[in-house]
């Protein structure tokens, strides 16, 4: 920890040494040792510090979001070797592992940690989890800064989750609708996977593709003739089954009022007529839930804690596909760099990105200027996609054969 940040974020609070001292328990003259760099704060003085002057231990410590190794969840948490050790102590793999204080140093400095156990993966996966719960961050972050810390480690193997049943409140909604409501709401739903498909082969081919805030809101209806502007994918679907008449209407709104569907209106330009209002239909997460339940399906398991979504997945492989000469920075933009990016996190309190993308500089002949920015894999992110591709490859078949 540099000192002088100490200082620097103390007077961007605009406090006083003294008052600094008595937020965090201790004299005005340990907080000057601490500004002066004779003195460096425990962990539990670090987090007590954030507290008091209102930003991240990230923020004391320098660690950008996204790099940070076991001893900087630690700090994070406000522990020292010694409590997290005793709190291990009362669970079954710290038993098992015969935890202290001297083997969570070790861990943390990359060292070789005494015992048998140790090197089993199976291990130090509960171990993962318990420290999780310890730090009160995400499974995942616990995972990233293991992999960071220790890469020449075996991975720690985490369990599997179960395939889920559909919610028993979900099952016994779609019980309670009637026939023509659970006909709309599974019609909806279909055309709902359909587009997410369409823009995924979009996404795939390089081409435009509009916010899903935008493209989750199906078209229903056009308020023209039919024989002017045809019908829409939805109302032929419909019209397939028998149920599309006068009561579309009626219907629509009666899975509003149950929150299954949202309605909205807008308008558009049609050749040869001008512009018309249209009906748009959004499935809310509940009626999704409420369909899969009706038509049977079991409930997709999230992806295990460590892994990325088929979403970010993708995002990752993109970057690792041009290889050494990175990826240009206007290439990526929008949310997923919240979730994948070193430096980044959601909002200021939120857990920070996974850290498997960074930004590098390209610069000129001579090192005089930077010429631009590309985004290119971290040595984690490397480690991750060694790692785990067999496991994606198998969960998300159709990112894996984007890529060949």
């Amino acid at each position: 920890m540099e000192h002088t940040k100490i200082r620097t974020l103390r007077e961007q609070a605009g406090v006083t040494t003294q008052i600094l001292a008595d937020r965090v328990g201790v004299t005005s003259r340990v907080v000057a040792y601490w500004e002066e760099g004779r003195y460096r704060p425990e962990a539990r003085n670090v987090r007590r510090l954030a507290d008091a002057l209102g930003c991240t231990t990230a923020d004391l410590t320098g660690t950008p979001s996204g790099a940070e190794e076991l001893i900087d969840l630690r700090y994070g948490a406000g522990l020292t070797a010694e409590e997290v050790a005793s709190r291990l102590l009362v669970t079954a793999v710290g038993r098992d592992l015969f935890v202290d204080a001297n083997k969570i140093r070790r861990l943390e400095r990359d060292r070789r940690v005494p015992g048998w156990d140790w090197n089993k993966p199976e291990h130090t996966g509960r171990l993962v989890q318990q420290l999780a719960a310890l730090y009160e961050v995400p499974v995942r972050m616990v995972m990233d800064a293991w992999m960071r810390t220790r890469p020449e480690d075996e991975p720690p193997w985490l369990p599997e989750r179960d395939q889920h049943v559909p919610p028993e409140s979900a099952v016994e909604g779609w019980d309670g609708l009637n026939a023509r409501q659970r006909m709309y709401l599974a019609e909806i739903l279909r055309d709902d996977r359909m587009t997410e498909a369409e823009m995924w082969m979009r996404r795939q081919s390089s081409a435009s593709v509009p916010p899903a805030k935008q493209w989750r809101k199906l078209p229903f209806a056009l308020d023209a003739p039919a024989e002017a502007v045809g019908y829409t994918r939805l109302q032929e679907r419909l019209r397939s089954a028998g149920v599309h008449d006068q009561g579309a209407g009626a219907t629509l709104h009666s899975l509003e009022r149950l929150r299954l569907i949202k309605v909205a209106k807008d308008r558009m330009e049609v050749p040869g007529i001008g512009e018309v209002d249209r009906t748009l239909v959004e499935i809310t997460r509940r009626g999704r839930a409420w369909a899969r339940a009706g038509l049977g399906e079991p409930v997709d398991p999230p992806p295990p804690a460590h892994l990325l979504s088929e979403w970010l997945w993708g995002v990752v492989l993109r970057v690792a596909a041009v290889g050494p000469k990175g990826l240009h920075e206007s290439e990526l933009s929008g949310k997923s760099l919240f979730y994948l990016a070193v430096g980044y996190r959601p909002k200021r309190q939120a857990h920070p990105s996974r850290g498997f993308i960074e930004l590098r500089p390209v610069m000129a002949p001579g090192d005089t200027h930077v010429l631009e920015y590309r985004w290119h894999v971290t040595t984690l992110g490397q480690q991750h996609i060694a790692s785990y591709l067999h496991v994606y490859k198998e969960m998300y078949p159709r990112a894996a054969s984007s890529q060949k």
